[in-house]
Formats: C-alpha cells, structure tokens, sequence
C-alpha cells in the first residue's frame, strides 16, 4: 500500500521548500520517495526533482491565454481540469511503485477552503492509500494576534472542507527570533487552548477591535474555534535534523506508515523509533532551542560539529597508508563523508549544524 503527504498552505508557507528538505530527509533515513507537482504555477525549474508534474498535462500560461484568465481563475481551471482526467494521475502513481510520494499543491487558499477540485483530487488518492494532509503556515502569523486568529480560521476550515487526516505546521520557526517577542509562550500557541487571553491582545492591536460589534465578533471566533477543538499545530525548522525527524514521526503517525510501511513489516528502526516515541521533540523545547537560547544552542552545536569533524579526519588519517606524508588539511575539501552530523550528511541537505 502506498503512502504519502499531501502537501498545502497559503503563498509563502514554504511548501516548495519543504517537499525540498522532506524527500531529501527521506533518502537520508532510506526511504525511496517521489515528488509529484500539483501546482500548475510552480517554478519553471522547482529545486527538486519532480517525478510526476501537472505540467505535462495543462498549461497555465495557455488557459490564461486562450480563456482570459487570470493567475488566480487560472490555477483554479488547471485543477477542474486535473478533476475531470484524474485518470492521468492515477497512471503516474501507479507508474511510482511503492514510493512515497510528496504532492506539492497549489497555494491559492480557495482551493482547500470551498472549491470543489482539489478535495475531489484528493479523495480519489486518498482511495489509493495517500490521505495525509500537511498544511503549512509561516510561523510569523504569530507576531500579530488577528493574523495568528486568521490562520486558525484558514486551518479550521482547511479541516473540515477536505475531512482527512491533518497535520497543520508552523514552519519558519526559527526565523521568530526576527520579531519582537511572542505575548504568550509557544505552546499557548501550538495548542490552541484558552484564547479569550488573546482578545485583550486585539485590542492592543488595533483599537477598533475595542467594544462593540467588533469585540462581540472577536468573542465568537475564537469560541467556534475552541468548540470544535480540532485546530493544533507542529512546528517546523525545515533545516534541522531533529525537527524534521519529530515532524515525520507524528505525519507517520497519522497515516500509518509506523504500522506497517511498504516494506510489509513492522521492525525497521524507524518504525520501532515511531512506536516508542524516540526522537518526537516537546513544543517547551523548541522554545528553549529556537527562541529563549538560541545562540547558546547555535554555540553548543558548532562547538559538536568541529568536534565531530576533526574525529573524522583523525579516523581518515590513520585508515590511510603513509599517514605520515598526509598534509595536515587532507581530506577536508568537503563533501558527504566531511559532515559535521551524525547520522545524515550534508549531502543530504538535512543538517543541525547549518547554523
């Protein structure tokens, strides 16, 4: 049975970037996966490599032009299109194998909020066996409360327009340290509880929001959040390690895969690390490490990575005949074996150490 992430979010939310880095943690950690680009209005040349591409089948600059559409009508008229020959994709994915696969959707929100193409897309692959909604969302949202308050509007909606098994993600988050500082913890954010303390924060935002219809209309968003208790998030540092291990931990969690992944068994290490809960990190931790000490564990990090570093060139130099003749910066021009991280080299793009 195949499995895969289905992979959505508003402009800018880093779902490119993110397809990026999650296949080439999968080929760290041994798993084969494929990228399949849904986004019509994708990068010409995207920084990964596509395996299936709506591209092949609909051309956006010709809808535009033959239809007199814009960019927006456009990318919603490639969808339709892909609903009505979804046939086509289906004999892409078949064509995949086994692999998992990452399908890269477009950012226009309307698609996965009341549209009808990209959730009639999706229910047809989630027949297939991939199911698992990854919605992301720049973390920045959390700077200003009625942007924080739009994003669990836009995830609550997301929920239930698509009714699949979700994972929404505040990716960027360690970017938050170029912003004034949070009102509240992580976790209040990340667990969605409590948000009558972020009304008075309205108002300090903007006075409008101070009494009246605006304060009585604030109230019931953020009850209506609350009584459907669906909207939580994760949170995402796409270039260190041990956020992207917790990340696919838990999007393993929810689609299966850590029960019984495509290789037809249960006791690989990864699986076994799934079920045990080795490797998830705890939302207090992120905030130490992201925000309240970050140049510390910048520091600590660096410090690692010499260190594990210079025991690599130590190890290389007594493999090597004639260690003697070596000149002392041997063997340090680079490259996967000189990687600072243990486990998964910078070859692979996944790397604590970047910092």
């Amino acid at each position: 049975m195949p499995f895969g992430q289905l992979i959505i979010g508003p402009p800018g939310s880093g779902k490119s970037t993110y397809a990026a880095g999650m296949h080439q943690f999968l080929s760290a950690i041994g798993r084969k996966s494929s990228i399949v680009n849904l986004d019509p209005a994708n990068d010409p040349t995207p920084n990964y490599p596509v395996s299936l591409d709506i591209r092949d089948l609909v051309s956006l600059e010709s809808i535009m032009r033959d239809d007199a559409l814009g960019p927006n009508g456009g990318v919603l008229y490639a969808l339709e299109e892909l609903e009505e020959n979804a046939e086509w994709l289906e004999e892409g994915l078949r064509g995949l194998g086994e692999d998992y696969v990452l399908f890269d959707c477009p950012g226009q929100v309307e698609l996965f909020t009341h549209h009808g193409a990209l959730r009639n897309v999706l229910f047809r692959l989630q027949k297939l066996g991939y199911r698992v909604v990854v919605n992301l969302l720049d973390s920045y949202v959390l700077t200003l409360p009625s942007l924080y308050v739009s994003g669990l509007l836009l995830s609550l909606r997301t929920m239930l327009q698509l009714e699949l098994p979700h994972i929404n993600v505040l990716t960027k988050i360690d970017n938050l340290t170029k912003y004034p500082p949070l009102p509240f913890n992580l976790d209040f954010y990340t667990e969605v509880q409590d948000l009558s303390y972020l009304l008075p924060k309205l108002t300090e935002e903007a006075p409008v929001f101070a009494g009246g219809k605006f304060e009585a209309l604030n109230n019931a968003v953020v009850e209506l959040v609350e009584e459907f208790g669906l909207v939580s998030f994760e949170t995402l540092a796409v270039e260190d390690k041990k956020s992207m291990m917790s990340l696919m931990l838990m999007i393993d969690k929810a689609g299966g895969y850590a029960f019984g992944g495509a290789e037809g068994a249960n006791d690989t290490i990864w699986q076994v690390a799934v079920r045990e809960g080795i490797g998830t990190i705890d939302v207090r931790d992120v905030q130490e490490r992201w925000l309240d000490a970050r140049e510390d564990f910048d520091e600590k990090e660096r410090r690692e990575a010499e260190e594990e570093a210079e025991r690599r060139q130590k190890a290389m130099e007594g493999s090597l005949p004639g260690q003697s003749d070596i000149p002392e910066d041997a063997g340090r021009s680079g490259g996967a074996d000189s990687s600072p991280v243990d486990g998964i080299s910078s070859s692979n793009g996944v790397d604590t150490a970047q910092r």
